[in-house]
């Protein structure tokens, strides 16, 4: 039983993705499926489906597949930690490789990258840096 559920979901992704799977399944939790949703909506995942099987809830997250230019997912990082919460203001929301990545924030109007939450003019807790 992992006490990090979002750091097993991105260590999980990261695994699957550097061997080249074309598909990943992990427990589902309410911040995965919505984690999986704002990658789904800046394109580093193809999809993912959030089903029960035998009352255990599973994520599966499709890839996209590898094209001339490399993978849609490069890497993955956890940011905030149970132990060690990181946050952000409004201002000071971070850029990951000079704007090339993404951060995702959970603010109190729910899961956003920090593109989207800057525009809305809101901060949070930093989850993780996507590239």
């Amino acid at each position: 039983m992992s006490t990090d559920t979002i750091a097993d979901m991105l260590t999980r992704i990261r695994n699957a993705n550097a061997s080249a799977h074309a598909r990943v399944s992990l427990p589902a939790s309410k911040l995965a499926v919505e984690i999986a949703r704002v990658l789904k909506e800046e394109g580093y995942i193809g999809d993912y489906v959030a089903a029960s099987t035998e009352g255990t809830p599973k994520l599966e997250i499709v890839f996209k597949p590898k094209n001339p230019r490399g993978k849609a997912l490069a890497g993955v990082r956890r940011i905030s930690k149970p132990g060690l919460r990181i946050y952000a203001r409004k201002t000071e929301i971070p850029r990951v490789l000079g704007g090339l990545g993404m951060c995702i924030l959970s603010t109190s109007h729910g899961v956003m990258s920090g593109q989207q939450a800057s525009k809305a003019g809101l901060g949070g807790e930093v989850l993780c840096f996507v590239w």
